[in-house]
């Protein structure tokens, strides 16, 4: 979700500003793909590099998070999201670390989306600790397949990324679900993330719509598939 700081700074703003206005989109963006049927939707909300960013800065992101998730619980359960958490939290603020074990718990029960905050999270760092955890399970080299490690990632039971979208001109990944985004579709946009509302999440998805998945097969191959599916 890039482009927060740049959005405020083009407008006379603070920073601030710019993070406050991204919660909303955030919510905005939540809202219309659990509208459109979306299951899954993962946010990238503050990635272990980010620690690298003035102090005032964090502190004021993590307050921000906390009033969020308080202000948003109760219509997170009644819309049926399920909140569930990428990445190390035992590094972030005691009191941030409690609100977010109350919302992970209280939303256990929705079954309509998956929302993933991928908080101190680094995909290198999650595919590092996956095989820490498979070196402690002292499993034989053959046992080590990619099942076995996408079971120990922080997405482990959850589909990978059918669409990955970049805002504010950024064409990179940025340690993103490295693992999980082997094979997912990539839309890159100049928007800046408080100005990605539902009309622009419609491009993206309209963008997405258009393209053949491949995953590796030839033309053939893809034909066959798909007769076998209408057969």
């Amino acid at each position: 979700m890039d482009g927060n700081g740049r959005w405020a700074t083009s407008r006379g703003l603070s920073r601030s500003d710019g993070h406050k206005a991204g919660t909303e989109a955030a919510k905005e963006f939540v809202t219309e793909c659990l509208k459109l049927g979306v299951q899954h939707v993962t946010l990238y909300t503050f990635s272990r590099e980010n620690w690298a960013r003035p102090k005032e800065e964090i502190s004021f992101l993590f307050d921000l998070l906390v009033r969020f998730m308080r202000r948003e619980m109760d219509a997170l359960i009644k819309q049926g999201i399920r909140l569930n958490i990428f990445g190390d939290l035992s590094e972030l603020p005691f009191t941030t670390r409690q609100a977010i074990k109350t919302a992970v718990s209280l939303s256990s029960g929705g079954s309509k989306m998956t929302l993933n905050l991928a908080l101190n999270y680094s995909g290198r760092d999650d595919i590092m600790r996956a095989c820490k955890a498979l070196c402690k399970k002292k499993l034989a080299p053959e046992a080590i397949t990619e099942q076995a490690l996408a079971a120990e990632l922080y997405s482990a039971g959850q589909p990978d990324p059918d669409l990955v979208i970049r805002t504010s001109g950024e064409l990179r990944l940025s340690n993103f679900l490295l693992w999980e985004s082997a094979y997912s579709e990539f839309y890159f946009t100049e928007t800046y993330w408080p100005d990605f509302d539902s009309a622009e999440l419609h491009k993206a998805l309209e963008d997405y719509a258009s393209r053949g998945r491949r995953f590796g097969k030839t033309d053939a191959q893809l034909a066959e598939a798909e007769s076998g599916k209408n057969s």
